[in-house]
């Protein structure tokens, strides 16, 4: 599959092959799904946390007697069913993520780079370097029609990082970044030529 590079200027500098075992294999939405799935427990927090009938203060004396009161039996104040008492299986502090294979991985992030290639919204850069400026990086995206975009570099350029970091729905990652979620919470992909080899070593 040929695509052609794009300066930041929006010219051309020629055009790349991208590999058909990278770009051009069936996307599968039940891997990606899976994959993000992952991803976002794997970003939780976990520091949820409810004090049970042990952690609650209180006193741990009986209320009142067992029998003879005409009330149903109690055995402590921290019980759930007072206003004061512990909560019943609470949330506690804990973590949310799960093992995955690296080949489902693996294919979720090539489903998300056929899926992109195949919408037509894949952008080839020749480079995502020498802009240090928000307003002046705004322009070369705007006339490059990137409004929403993650830019995939091999080393990201920290002038580079700077100039975009102000820009909504602009996002810079390395190539070893690259992942499912921010890939589909961007219209478009655009990869720099060494981003695209970088890849190629990632996945291949």
């Amino acid at each position: 599959m040929e695509i052609e590079i794009k300066t930041l200027d929006n010219g051309s500098a020629g055009s790349v092959t991208l590999p058909a075992e990278l770009f051009a294999v069936a996307p599968r939405a039940d891997i990606m799904a899976r994959v993000v799935h992952w991803q976002l427990a794997k970003r939780r927090a976990g520091t949820h946390k409810v004090k049970g009938m042990s952690e609650v203060s209180g006193t741990t004396k009986k209320p009142y007697r067992q029998k003879g009161t005409g009330s149903a039996r109690q055995g402590s104040l921290r019980a759930p069913q007072y206003r004061t008492g512990g909560v019943v299986h609470g949330p506690v502090v804990r973590d949310h993520g799960y093992d995955l294979p690296k080949k489902v991985r693996r294919l979720g992030l090539i489903s998300v780079l056929s899926q992109k290639a195949q919408e037509g919204k894949l952008v080839v850069l020749q480079s995502a370097s020498g802009v240090t400026r928000t307003s002046e990086l705004a322009v070369k995206l705007k006339n490059l029609g990137l409004k929403s975009a993650l830019i995939v570099d091999a080393a990201v350029d920290e002038g580079f990082v700077r100039a975009a970091r102000n820009l909504p729905k602009i996002d810079v990652l390395p190539t070893i970044g690259a992942n499912v979620y921010d890939i589909l919470n961007h219209e478009v992909l655009a990869i720099t030529q060494a981003g695209l080899e970088g890849l190629k070593e990632r996945l291949v």
